[in-house]
């Protein structure tokens, strides 16, 4: 990289000009880096010469020296510039700053004379000295030679000539001169020459270093590379046996929820169908206790009625003057021949066709119709009671008909409770009663809050439910 002039400018300039003012007292100044970066900055100046300056001298850095001295020969002002470079600074550091050496030459402008300077013998003052006569282009002393040639020396003799003889020792001075000048000089391009090629034997060096370095680096860069890919590749494999394990417990713990699910559903569904099984038997028993009772209660209720029609037969017999057979059997026994023609609507003849012929049949008659009475048959004044009973007239012989007559007015007239079907229903079983809508349910027992008995459209007696019904 370059170096850096413009950071430290004010102070690097300003120590420059007191150095080459011949009025300041200043007549060194002393620059150097700023740590290992490329910025320059002023070390240390003075006026104590040569000799406090070489004081100054670090052999540990890179260090750039500008110096007023005065010319032995000419007595004039000469600047001496110092390019010091330490034996304890390192190879890569010497490459580097071996570049801002023509910088810092065109920075400190006017040297007369430069040096190359890598130990204390390259800046004893004597030879620093001794460059600087070299490099004047003179050996004498003006201010003698001034003297001696303004002197009088007296009268001169005539000058007929300008020929002048030659002087051998003046021309030899003059030749070796010459020849000093030029073999000085073939020295400095030599001097010039070794310094490039070991400047560019350096700088060879130094790119055979920065390759080499670069090229460890970019195999350390490489391994670094692949010891970070192997460690993805173990994470990334790591992961994915982890992911792989949580995806397994995951599934695994999906399966036992199923099953869990599925025992639990068909826990649940038996415990359903028992639940349903329980009601349909408490169901099958309610209908089952509802028929028992029902039964029983027709039972009851039938031989009640046998025992009711019992009585009201007997109370009615008991309230006739004459019994019915008794006056039967007296008539056919006391029958002649001329009577039997008086009944032509007798089937057989010889028989009197009627209910009275038979007690059972009596008996269910007047049970069938207990608010009628059957009156007796007439009997004749003239006639004695045992022989005074009278032909059967027709009018006895229809009495049954009339009463089955008034028997079935009877029963459709009292009907009891009824009710209007609201929906169709079909029976279970023999203990209950099927109807359509708008049909009627006549002589309703309430035996429960859900369960109504009564006679369906078809006659039927039997059990039906009460919310399918309104009541009339």
């Amino acid at each position: 990289m370059a170096v850096n002039l413009s950071k430290n400018g004010p102070a690097l300039t300003a120590a420059f000009k007191e150095v080459v003012d011949e009025k300041s007292d200043t007549n060194w100044a002393l620059f150097t880096y700023e740590g290992n970066s490329n910025d320059i900055r002023l070390a240390e100046k003075g006026d104590g010469g040569l000799e406090e300056l070489v004081e100054e001298l670090n052999s540990g850095k890179v260090m750039y020296a500008f110096c007023r001295v005065q010319d032995p020969n000419s007595g004039l002002p000469k600047y001496v510039l110092i390019n010091w470079t330490g034996e304890g600074v390192k190879d890569s550091r010497k490459g580097i700053c071996a570049n801002h050496v023509s910088s810092m030459a065109n920075f400190l402008k006017g040297a007369h004379v430069t040096i190359n300077a890598r130990a204390e013998e390259d800046v004893e003052p004597e030879v620093i000295m001794q460059k600087v006569a070299k490099a004047s282009g003179a050996n004498y002393n003006f201010h003698k030679e001034s003297s001696s040639r303004f002197q009088d020396s007296g009268p001169q003799g005539p000058v007929g000539s300008v020929y002048q003889k030659t002087n051998a020792m003046s021309e030899i001075r003059r030749t070796n001169k010459d020849t000093f000048w030029a073999q000085a000089e073939r020295e400095e391009e030599k001097r010039r020459q070794e310094e490039s090629r070991k400047a560019e034997e350096e700088r060879q060096r130094l790119e055979r270093d920065r390759k080499e370095r670069e090229a460890k680096e970019a195999a350390q860069r490489d391994k670094r590379d692949k010891e970070r890919a192997s460690q993805i590749d173990q994470k990334k494999k790591f992961q994915q046996q982890q992911e792989d394990a949580s995806r397994e417990q995951e599934q695994r713990r999906w399966k036992e929820e199923e099953e869990r699910r599925k025992a639990e559903e068909e826990e649940h569904r038996e415990e359903e169908e028992r639940r349903q099984q329980e009601r349909d038997r408490k169901e099958k028993e309610a209908r089952e206790e509802a028929q028992r009772k029902y039964q029983q209660e027709q039972q009851e209720a039938e031989s009640r009625e046998q025992e009711r029609q019992s009585l009201e037969a007997a109370s009615l017999i008991s309230q006739r003057a004459v019994n019915p057979r008794e006056m039967f059997q007296q008539r056919e026994r006391g029958m002649t021949p001329s009577d039997s023609d008086a009944a032509p609507s007798s089937p057989k003849p010889g028989r009197l066709q009627s209910p009275f012929l038979s007690k059972s049949a009596y008996e269910s008659e007047r049970s069938g119709s207990p608010q009628r009475q059957a009156s007796p048959s007439p009997v004749r004044p003239s006639e004695e009671p045992p022989a005074a009973v009278s032909p059967v007239e027709p009018t006895p012989l229809e009495e049954p008909t009339q009463v089955e007559e008034n028997n079935s007015y009877e029963e459709t007239s009292n009907r009891g409770i009824c009710a209007r079907a609201l929906y169709d229903y079909q029976a279970a079983d023999d203990t209950e009663i099927s109807f359509d809508p708008d049909e009627i349910i006549t002589g309703i027992e309430m035996i429960d809050e859900g369960w109504w008995r009564g006679y369906g459209p078809d006659g039927n007696f039997g059990m039906f439910p009460a919310n399918y019904v309104e009541l009339m």
